[in-house]
């Protein structure tokens, strides 16, 4: 959506994510639910982000303050007392945590319990009873993903009981499709699958281990995005609608999306506190002393002249470790080295592993994920690769970009509108894209990638047109602010 140069008035928005960095993270929710309210209220609004408190957060000895305010919530018959505490990150932006034992304080970690849906069905009853209990009056509850999705149903239902958010409208973000409830929604039995359109909280235990977070907030949430603009083309089709494509297409009018950005304070190859040696577009030649340390690190032949692939992601077969899996004797008899940093599939952690131990001067992998490892293969990679079948936006090739290593994706989501094919005649594009997700297609990008390394003052000057890109939350942050005015509007005509 383009963004207008209008004056808006400063905005009281609520952000509600299960995970905000660099408290608590599985991934790239995270950072989004930190950097975007971050953002905006540089911008000058007034933001609060709500996620839960979790055990592992207790030990970070953030400087927390309780709030005096206690909540009940009641599910089932079974009641929750819910405490809430706040830590003040800057002028505008403040963090409430929820905290309750047995859903969250005890919990070690922040996913793979039984009773997810249970637990998430809590934690949005007691954002929406922590709103109205402090008289907040936002303007605007951004809902992040599946695990936030029954708040809009919530307010649809009960809109009552919260006198205080009578006009509050709501936002919800798509960042995986693919993820819509605790467990997998494919797993349902199609006959008991949920409707999506009663009142949540009405249900008995067993219907809410059923409950689609995901598709009742595409019923009733005021506007839906998500997080590419080629993605919210994407779910509208049965190939990547993940059976909810009749709703979305059904709410096209109110379907946007938007590229998420990156923090800049945190990726950035100029002060990095994880890699050896700080560059920038001035001192590129830099770059190769971080390859060297990496090389070291991973115990691979120490060369700075080969070709060096980094994979930094989650090991699942949506990034597209399959497709690297079924090339693996073929890559490994080319000019290159690799080095894979993630969790993931114990399959394909113990694969990476057998072909590591037969090939170890050219292929490393280093689990589980840890973020300095993962700022090592930006910084000392040469070529970043994400093939990845289908990707909502993807974070990494954006870090990818400013560390000036450059992807190799394949045309799908959020990697379609952020990288471009590089054309050494005329010098335009990011990096190296194959259209077809085949085993043929994947291996002629990367043919393509290591041909073009070749020429070393061309492959510079690529790296140096990659790291002055600019993917900040700036710009995205504008046309949030324009989607949360957007909300209130449609709001206020659904009502009239």
């Amino acid at each position: 959506m383009p963004v207008t140069k209008s004056k808006t008035k400063k905005l009281r928005i609520v952000s509600v994510a299960s995970e905000v960095a660099p408290y608590s993270k599985t991934g790239g929710l995270a950072d989004v639910a930190k950097s975007l309210p971050k953002a905006l209220s540089e911008k000058g609004h007034h933001v609060w982000a709500v996620t839960p408190y979790y055990k592992f957060i207790k030990d970070q000895n953030l400087d927390l303050k309780p709030i005096p305010f206690k909540a009940t919530v009641t599910v089932s018959k079974k009641k929750f007392t819910i405490k809430y505490c706040a830590l003040q990150y800057s002028e505008n932006f403040t963090i409430f945590f929820v905290a309750n034992g047995p859903l969250f304080t005890d919990r070690s970690k922040v996913y793979g319990y039984p009773n997810d849906n249970l637990r998430f069905l809590v934690f949005n009853i007691a954002v929406l009873k922590l709103l109205e209990g402090i008289k907040l009056r936002p303007d605007i509850i951004h809902c992040h993903d599946w695990q936030t999705g029954l708040i809009p149903n919530i307010l649809a239902k009960q809109r009552k009981r919260y006198p205080t958010l009578k006009k509050t409208a709501t936002l919800f973000t798509i960042h995986n499709l693919t993820f819509q409830m605790a467990g997998n929604w494919w797993a349902v039995d199609p006959r008991r699958a949920d409707s999506g359109r009663s009142d949540p909280t009405l249900k008995t235990l067993p219907r809410i281990k059923k409950l689609n977070f995901t598709k009742r907030a595409i019923f009733f949430a005021d506007v839906i995005s998500t997080v590419s603009e080629r993605y919210a083309e994407e779910i509208t089709t049965p190939e990547l609608g993940q059976r909810l494509d009749r709703y979305l297409r059904q709410r096209k009018e109110d379907l946007y999306g938007i590229i998420n950005g990156i923090d800049y304070a945190i990726y950035n190859p100029e002060f990095d506190k994880y890699i050896p040696h700080h560059y920038s577009t001035a001192s590129i030649a830099r770059k190769k002393k971080n390859k060297l340390a990496l090389q070291k690190k991973v115990k691979l032949l120490e060369r700075p002249d080969v070709p060096m692939i980094g994979v930094v992601n989650r090991l699942t077969e949506q990034k597209g470790f399959r497709l690297i899996m079924e090339t693996i004797d073929v890559l490994m008899r080319m000019p290159l080295q690799m080095v894979i940093v993630g969790s993931g599939f114990k399959e394909y952690i113990a694969f990476f592993k057998k072909v590591a131990k037969k090939h170890p001067k050219r292929l490393g992998i280093y689990t589980p994920f840890t973020e300095e490892m993962a700022s090592l293969v930006y910084a000392g990679s040469d070529m970043f690769l994400m093939p990845s079948r289908f990707e909502p936006c993807g974070l990494s090739q954006l870090i990818s970009l400013r560390y000036g290593s450059i992807p190799i994706v394949h045309e799908t989501g959020g990697l379609s509108d952020t990288v471009t094919n590089f054309s050494p005649r005329s010098k335009k594009g990011n990096g190296f894209v194959f259209k077809h997700y085949t085993s043929t297609d994947f291996l002629i990008a990367v043919a393509r990638a290591l041909e073009n390394y070749k020429y070393s003052d061309s492959w510079e000057q690529l790296t140096a047109r990659a790291m002055d890109q600019t993917y900040s939350w700036e710009l995205p942050a504008s046309k949030y602010i324009q989607l949360y005015t957007l909300a209130q509007k449609k709001k206020k005509q659904r009502k009239s």
